[in-house]
């Protein structure tokens, strides 16, 4: 299938990607994993939740722990331009047979929350609490340093199906990979703050979250990480990398915290704030286009997500055959 133009001009404006909450077992375990080894910076708990920024947001949060019994994922969440941008994101919704409700969520103004066309949890706010700038308190930076939240990877069902959808909220398409036996896609990156994506969906039973993602200054950063989780207990949640991909040209490390929630580790990817800027198509068969070098990507990165709570599965039709490890 051909992609759709793209929506310049969408129903309300989204301006980027935003946060997530996550459902982990052990709010303690999750704070070492998150906090002393990523580097996130702890912004409040309680004995219910943890609220994590990086070092260069202002917002209250961009991740949110919660205690839970089963691991999964609660929301993705995303920002508006303004307050206006809501009360119309609502009667988008609505008239294309959405459930809508506005929500309470700490430290957040008037929150709507809705779904995708998967059944995917997803809510939308203009005003974060804003907090004192830390990005110049370098006796702050640990782990990683983790600078900010980069984007989300979804396992779909139906990456057409998602990308019709993602792309009337004016999400654009910079990079897909398409199966040339069937014309189907395989996956598809999306933005809206002007990088590779904000949004990108993979081909595989979902909806499911494959991986949320933080931008570093350097490669040197993820070595540093590396390094670090080698010698503190953590070589085994290193799942894959370090490498380069095609798509996105990022330098990648992924790794699995306690309850298996997946986090790529990403930086080098190029601006995309070009309205008309074309998009890159990889025929699936390359094996460039998901592993420029290093290693090729274990089963797991191909089978394991984070399911969204209550939210059905669904299997995918499309039969494709990535490259794996053997």
């Amino acid at each position: 299938m051909s992609l759709p133009a793209p929506v310049l001009y969408p129903p309300f404006n989204t301006i980027r990607l935003s946060h997530i909450e996550l459902v982990v077992t052990d709010l303690a375990a999750s704070s070492a994993f998150y906090a002393d080894t990523l580097g996130l910076q702890i912004t409040h708990q309680d004995s219910t939740h943890i609220y994590l920024r990086a070092m260069e947001e202002r917002g209250h949060h961009c991740v949110i722990l919660m205690k839970g019994e089963t691991p999964c994922v609660n929301v993705c969440g995303f920002k508006v331009f303004s307050e206006s941008d809501l009360d119309e994101a609502e009667k988008y919704f609505q008239k294309i047979g959405h459930k809508v409700e506005w929500i309470t969520r700490p430290h957040q103004g008037r929150t709507l929350r809705t779904h995708d066309n998967m059944g995917m949890p997803i809510e939308f706010y203009h005003h974060m609490d804003r907090l004192d700038p830390i990005h110049q308190k370098y006796k702050l930076y640990h782990g990683v340093k983790p600078l900010r939240i980069d984007h989300f990877n979804y396992f779909s069902p139906d990456v057409d199906a998602s990308v019709d959808w993602w792309n009337n909220l004016g999400f654009r398409t910079t990079e897909y990979t398409a199966d040339e036996e069937t014309g189907r896609k395989w996956a598809a990156w999306m933005h809206r703050k002007g990088g590779v994506h904000d949004v990108a969906f993979t081909n595989g039973t979902g909806p499911r979250l494959h991986h949320l993602a933080f931008w570093v200054p350097t490669p040197l950063n993820i070595i540093d990480l590396l390094d670090l989780m080698s010698t503190t207990g953590y070589v085994a949640n290193i799942e894959r990398g370090p490498g380069r991909h095609g798509i996105s040209n990022a330098f990648f490390l992924y790794i699995l915290c306690p309850d298996g929630h997946r986090t790529e580790i990403y930086c080098s990817d190029y601006q995309t704030v070009d309205p008309d800027l074309e998009p890159i198509k990889w025929d699936l068969k390359d094996p460039q286009r998901q592993t420029l070098w290093g290693a090729p990507a274990p089963k797991s990165w191909f089978n394991h997500g984070s399911t969204f709570k209550d939210v059905p599965l669904k299997k995918s039709t499309l039969a494709a055959q990535p490259i794996i490890a053997p």
